[in-house]
């Protein structure tokens, strides 16, 4: 079994378990899989409060399906996850991701 059907039956068992939400994004990350990885880390953001990484994942996905505006709301929340939980550079790297995003916006 691989880990992606691995995750999937045990989420089934406990579908409101963030981290398995959380592993399930990832995988469907790995293979490319952006509107999935969305759905699941959507749900695991539900679920449970995230540092920043989580939203960094959401953000990469909304750049990859071409929807900047959603990227940067993402980064925006992870912007305020960042600040509370002490991710200075986090908060930066966040910060100059959206003026790239709103760069592009404006093509």
């Amino acid at each position: 079994m691989d880990r992606l059907e691995y995750f999937k039956n045990l989420l089934e068992k406990s579908p409101n378990n963030p981290m398995l939400n959380y592993s399930l994004a990832l995988e469907y990350y790995k293979l490319g899989n952006y509107q999935k990885t969305v759905e699941y880390m959507t749900a695991y953001l539900s679920l449970k409060e995230d540092e920043g990484a989580g939203y960094r994942v959401l953000a990469q996905c909304y750049e990859e399906l071409g929807e900047y505006q959603k990227a940067i709301e993402a980064l925006q929340e992870g912007i305020q996850k960042a600040t509370k939980h002490n991710h200075p550079s986090m908060v930066e790297e966040f910060k100059t991701w959206i003026e790239r995003l709103q760069h592009l916006q404006s093509f």
